[in-house]
């Protein structure tokens, strides 16, 4: 069982917090435990929780870290949706490297300084184009949750922390079974075959997403406000 001494360093709770993300980015959430990272800094697991009351707390500490990471551009003349986009690229800037942890973000946003920053400036944005409190933040939560998804679906990134060789042969196994489909059924699904196994330009992927994101929000047609 590990001790600590007199001579150990007092425990920093934000390299507990880089130490959990370096895991989930390589293992995924699941591989987090309160006693994996007390080995990790040669502390009892006792030592952790006197900063963490138990794992779900340090997975609001990991949402809170991608936010605080965030750096939103300084607010500008530009029209609103031009705003939105830069906002939504610096969102995405930042879960890009971390698609196992992205998804604690939304659930998470208003327990944290730059979480209530960024959902602030977002409605902002969204009331400059006209729309109401309730629909700007059902807007801006779908939003949110988009690039997660992104993230989390990006074409290939499930193999990007396996071996090289191991991963060329599981993306050459999906391909395979993809051509293997009958041509005269699925002559879409054969044609994108190259594209539904492997992103091979993922800024392209990305930009696409921000874009798409963008121009639903344009669509919508804000609802009538009320009075009172």
């Amino acid at each position: 069982m590990v001790s600590m001494s007199k001579d150990t360093p007092r425990l920093d709770p934000a390299a507990i917090v880089t130490s959990a993300m370096r895991i989930a980015d390589a293992e995924g959430l699941t591989a987090i435990t309160i006693r994996r990272l007390a080995q990790e800094h040669g502390v009892t697991p006792m030592a952790l929780y006197r900063h963490f009351r138990d794992k779900d707390d340090l997975l609001d500490a990991l949402a809170a870290r991608l936010l605080a990471d965030i750096r939103l551009p300084a607010p500008t003349t530009a029209p609103w949706d031009e705003q939105i986009r830069a906002v939504l690229a610096a969102c995405l800037a930042v879960l890009r490297p971390h698609p196992a942890v992205a998804g604690l973000v939304p659930a998470r946003i208003l327990l944290s300084e730059p979480g209530l920053t960024l959902v602030e400036r977002t409605l902002a944005l969204l009331d400059e184009a006209g729309f109401a409190p309730d629909q700007a933040t059902e807007i801006g939560s779908q939003a949110l949750c988009s690039l997660v998804t992104l993230v989390a679906t990006e074409p290939g990134a499930a193999t990007e922390n396996t071996d090289p060789d191991t991963r060329d042969d599981v993306i050459r196994a999906k391909r395979a079974a993809l051509r293997a489909l009958a041509p005269q059924r699925y002559p879409h699904i054969l044609a994108a075959a190259d594209a539904l196994t492997l992103c091979a330009d993922r800024d392209n992927y990305y930009d696409l997403g921000i874009e798409f994101a963008v121009a639903g929000i344009r669509g919508i047609r804000p609802a009538t406000r009320t009075s009172g």
